[in-house]
């Protein structure tokens, strides 16, 4: 009995030992291998079972596994295409979070180890997450929280770790897979998979999945989202004006590849998958509290969005109302209901009404049709001495946008991981986008951008930046602040940014504009929750996108599609809803147009006088070092004094800046003073001069030829024959003439080349030197030039 449990135990340590777990105390024997057994055997059937899929996407094979890295994690998956890898976790606990809605959390992260690189920063560590990283995270998450089921509050954390990178594959749609693959995988409730590609348009064919070097020539670059049964999850797209059957054929091919990879993760999840776990509770509002609201506040509910004349303030105001009473009432009705459950309940019966009046009246709460556009107005030039400005204001939407131009040398910079990834180091155009709190008429602190302003910055600026000219003098920067919001205000951005960019004198394309197309769809619970019916929403109010199923957003020119955003907040749409909702927005879209036009159609023949001056001068190398002056002191002078900046082009070229025609001529008259030519007489090579020490130095002393000459070094090796630490052994004094011997200039920095010691040779030598060479004759070296 003794060995046959010593037997075990060894047997178990050993196994302990290979899967990496702490061993326990010796004492402690039998009694504490077997608490640890059920981890063990976790972990020992994770490393014997490790399952990978591949799927070919138009020639290239995505491989998906799991089952060899990060086993503690509820599910872990790597994704590969090409060289480059992404390993994706997730972990959800298993006690429900205090919070009121789906905590998830997904971030992911492009480690410089990756390409081979080391981090640039002081730590030479990875730091805060990049812009790049959060916009990445956002994609991801667009694309996995729909399909978490109603009322999951469990904190759930995805992460998205780039484990290589070849530079020819990009991870961002990699990182979707993965985290589709990760969440099947799981013991996390989630009614997935799905399958993510990107769709590229060279030279009229389409690319599922392009390298790098294809992304740089696509005039389109689409990441779409797709669920089982075609149905799509999110999009995200940048196009240089692509025509909208193209963009939507784009859609579709998406759409069909996804499929593959979705039965791919399925294949997986098959193999490797774990039972979903049974969920403690699901946070959702019980039939017999909503049906007590829905009787006690329906008809008051229904009267406030039946009110045309609410704006956006009155009617939240007149909402809280009707909640502070109804959450009374049920609280007395309900003693022992949770407090989230009483606010649930009226929430419920508040989107219900909202979507009914929808979708039976064909009506919205601020009284126009379905397709209408809000009251639109539009100005620019607001503030003259800006280089660019203007107020778009839509409804209760209203952005100030501006632009700045600056030089080349201020556009952004990216660092060594995202330059591997995309291939771009810089960007000469760039949107910000703001919302202070008071926009809706609260209180917060103004900190640094977050998430949400970043991904709403970036989708405007994907509208502008295809009309934006490749070949500008200038790093253009629009700056989108909302000074009221009540739906759509990225959109207001895009049209707000095009029309400050043609007052600023921007030679755009085309003008841009952008809409917001809403949803509201009703399900037949008998059907598998299929849509029994829908309604699409043009121009949709904060409101309406928070009540509704989708914010889909498009911007572009009359003559097509710049950027498109979807966010879905159901588990999926059909393919017909997402190509109706295209046209509709290229309805309205158009019409925008119409009424920006009549403020402005196109750009400022010139730009203001205001705005800034580039201009190039030629620097002989000979004049280089004056130009500088030591240690760059000169440029340093010119951009304190007038805000001028210089940047060399190639050795003879400067290119100059400068932020007003006024700073521009004060920089041309610095510049020709430093550089003036004060060499009135040509200096012949070879010949003997006179010079008057004007400074002694611990190196040599500074000479003259002549009056207006520029001081010029003669160094202590150039002295004398013998080897001298200061000029003073020599008794070399200020206001002494010495002769000297002129050898041109230097060719690399332009300095003056004169010399003592050549004439301190006795003279057979160097009269038999010179004679040798036959270079000059020997009166020239005994005689001093005379200066005509």
């Amino acid at each position: 009995m003794a060995a046959s449990r010593s037997c075990r135990s060894g047997l178990m340590c050993a196994l302990l030992c290979r899967v990496g777990l702490p061993l326990p105390h010796r004492r402690c024997g039998m009694r504490q291998l077997a608490a640890r057994w059920p981890l063990l055997r976790r972990t020992f059937s994770q490393t014997a079972d490790t399952s990978a899929v591949t799927v070919d996407l138009g020639g290239r094979k995505l491989e998906l596994s799991s089952g060899k890295l990060a086993r503690f994690a509820d599910g872990c998956a790597v994704a590969k295409l090409g060289e480059t890898s992404v390993l994706v976790t997730a972990v959800s606990k298993t006690k429900p979070s205090p919070s009121q809605f789906m905590p998830l959390v997904v971030d992911y992260r492009q480690k410089s180890a990756a390409s081979g690189r080391i981090p640039t920063n002081h730590l030479r560590r990875e730091m805060g997450s990049s812009h790049n990283e959060i916009l990445t995270s956002r994609i991801i998450d667009r694309s996995i929280r729909p399909l978490f089921p109603a009322g999951y509050f469990y904190d759930t954390q995805v992460l998205c770790n780039l484990l290589a990178v070849d530079g020819v594959h990009e991870p961002d749609v990699l990182a979707i897979n993965g985290a589709s693959a990760a969440l099947a995988v799981s013991d996390i409730p989630w009614n997935g998979p799905v399958g993510a590609v990107r769709v590229g348009l060279v030279d009229g064919e389409f690319i599922i999945n392009p390298t790098r070097k294809e992304m740089s020539l696509s005039t389109l670059n689409l990441v779409i989202t797709g669920r089982s049964q075609s149905q799509i999850v999110m999009i995200e797209a940048a196009a240089e004006n692509v025509l909208q059957q193209e963009f939507c054929h784009a859609v579709k091919l998406g759409v069909k590849h996804s499929q593959q990879i979705i039965q791919g993760i399925q294949q997986l999840a098959k193999e490797h998958g774990k039972e979903k776990r049974t969920l403690q509770k699901a946070f959702l509002a019980p039939i017999e509290i909503v049906e007590c609201a829905k009787e006690y506040s329906s008809e008051k509910i229904y009267q406030v969005f039946s009110d045309f004349t609410h704006d956006k303030i009155s009617r939240d105001e007149a909402i809280k109302k009707i909640r502070l009473e109804t959450e009374e009432m049920l609280k007395e009705n309900f003693p022992n209901a949770d407090p989230f459950e009483v606010m649930e309940s009226f929430n419920v019966v508040c989107k219900d009404i909202f979507r009914s009046i929808v979708l039976n009246e064909y009506r919205r709460c601020d009284g126009r049709d379905l397709t209408s556009l809000r009251n639109i107005n539009c100005e620019i030039d607001l503030f003259k001495p800006l280089h660019g400005s203007a107020l778009f204001q839509r409804g209760q939407t209203q952005v100030l946008s501006t632009v700045a131009f600056d030089s080349i040398e201020s556009s952004m910079k990216f660092d060594q991981i995202a330059s591997a990834v995309s291939g771009v180091k810089d960007r000469n155009f760039m949107l910000h986008y703001e919302f202070p709190p008071y926009a809706t008429n609260e209180i917060g602190k103004v900190t640094g951008v977050n998430r949400r302003e970043l991904g709403h910055g970036a989708l405007a600026e994907k509208s502008l930046r295809p009309v934006i000219p490749k070949e500008f003098p200038f790093t253009i920067r629009v700056t989108s602040e909302v000074l009221e919001s009540n739906g759509s205000s990225s959109m207001a951005s895009a049209c707000g940014g095009s029309l400050a960019l043609m007052d600023a004198g921007v030679p755009i394309s085309a003008p841009v504009a952008g809409v917001a197309i809403g949803l509201v769809t009703k399900y037949n619970s008998a059907n598998n929750g299929e849509i029994e019916d829908y309604r699409l929403l043009t121009d949709i109010l904060g409101i309406e996108d928070y009540f509704g199923d989708m914010d889909f957003k498009m911007a572009g020119t009359n003559k097509g599609i710049t950027a498109l955003q979807a966010d879905i907040k159901i588990s999926g749409l059909p393919l017909k809803i997402v190509m109706e909702a295209i046209q509709q927005a290229t309805v309205a879209k158009k019409d925008i147009l119409q009424i920006m036009n009549k403020v402005i159609s196109k750009p400022r023949a010139n730009r203001k006088e205001n705005s800034p001056v580039v201009e190039t001068v030629q620097v002989p190398l000979s004049k280089r070092m004056r130009f500088l002056g030591p240690g760059g002191y000169n440029l340093k002078k010119l951009q304190a004094e007038t805000g001028v900046t210089v940047s060399p082009v190639d050795e003879e070229t400067f290119s100059i800046f400068a932020p007003t025609p006024c700073a521009m001529n004060e920089a041309r008259e610095f510049i020709n003073e430093v550089c003036k030519d004060d060499q009135d007489l040509q200096l012949e090579f070879g010949s003997i001069y006179t010079a008057t020490i004007t400074e002694i130095r611990d190196t040599g002393v500074m000479v003259k030829l002549y009056p207006n000459m520029t001081p010029v070094l003669l160094h202590n090796s150039q002295l004398d024959h013998r080897k001298i630490k200061h000029p003073s052994a020599l008794g070399l004094e200020i206001g002494q003439q010495i002769q000297v011997k002129y050898f041109g200039r230097d060719p690399t920095d332009g300095r003056m080349r004169l010399s003592r010691k050549v004439l301190q040779s006795p003279a057979a030598t160097v009269i038999k030197t010179l004679s040798d060479k036959n270079s000059i004759s020997m009166g020239s070296t005994d005689t001093p030039a005379s200066l005509p």
